[in-house]
């Protein structure tokens, strides 16, 4: 396995972990699938945002 392909998947267990995390607790503060599928959906905004900023 080379670095670069054993930093992607490091890179899309972590944004999968993150976006699984995001929702969960979403969905345990707001008891409800939408506001959890959008909280998981606008961590995505958030991190394009970073990038572009960045």
């Amino acid at each position: 396995m080379s670095k670069d392909s054993a930093t992607m998947s490091v890179t899309k267990a972590g944004v999968s972990f993150g976006s699984a995390l995001a929702m969960a607790i979403s969905f345990h503060v707001h008891q409800s699938v939408l506001w959890a599928i959008v909280h998981g959906l606008l961590g995505w905004l958030y991190v394009l945002y970073y990038v572009v900023t960045r």
